[in-house]
């Protein structure tokens, strides 16, 4: 039985298309950078920026950073709220808080933005701990994240379950020694994800309460 349940928070728990991908654009634009497609865009959903940037621009060092200063300026002066919570998500949380599980939020994302969201949109109450890195950390390591979780507060890794919409989720659980759930209502590529080694694939937020009410 999974008593702790662990969540991403873009593409899993709120819909951050919009804010991070237009956040992308202007730091690009300071480039020079212009007309990029939405499927590269969304690939910044998930991995650290620094990451992103580098697999995607080539950019390094000073570049990299600036194009991180530029994203991290307007997404809080103006996108970082501009996110859905998806159909569903509310009701699981509060489900499962009711039933005693440590509901934790493990983020990529990092700590101050998280938190603001999270207490913006009213779900401060939901989750028991948010675990994210802060703002000078680079890694996209979800497995890292996981593990730090796992020894902060004394879980059991097999009753411990990641849920996520990216293969860095998925991956991060199985190094981590943790079950998970991909979800593919997210955006992560969903044939990757069901050849990610996910323990369970859902396909809505029905999906992901069916399996935890099962296991």
């Amino acid at each position: 039985m999974y008593k702790n349940i662990m969540f991403d928070l873009d593409g899993t728990v709120t819909d951050s298309g919009r804010a991070i991908t237009s956040s992308v654009e202007y730091a690009l634009e300071q480039f020079g950078i212009t007309d990029q497609s939405k499927e590269k865009l969304e690939t910044f959903i998930g991995p650290s920026l620094y990451d992103s940037f580098e697999r995607e621009y080539q950019f390094h060092g000073e570049d990299c950073d600036k194009a991180v200063a530029l994203y991290r300026y307007i997404y809080e002066k103006e996108r970082m709220y501009d996110v859905d919570i998806y159909d569903g998500i509310i009701a699981l949380l509060q489900n499962l808080k009711a039933q005693n599980k440590t509901v934790l939020l493990v983020t990529s994302k990092p700590m101050k933005f998280s938190k603001m969201i999270i207490e913006k949109i009213g779900m401060s109450d939901l989750f028991d701990a948010i675990i994210a890195p802060e703002l000078s950390d680079h890694s996209s390591d979800k497995k890292r994240l996981i593990e730090k979780a796992v020894n902060e507060y004394g879980l059991d890794k097999n009753e411990c379950i990641m849920i996520g919409d990216t293969k860095y989720d998925i991956e991060g659980a199985l190094g981590a020694g943790v079950d998970s759930i991909a979800v593919t209502y997210g955006y992560g590529n969903t044939e990757s994800l069901r050849e990610s080694g996910a323990t369970f694939i859902a396909d809505s937020v029905k999906d992901i309460s069916d399996i935890l009410s099962k296991s």
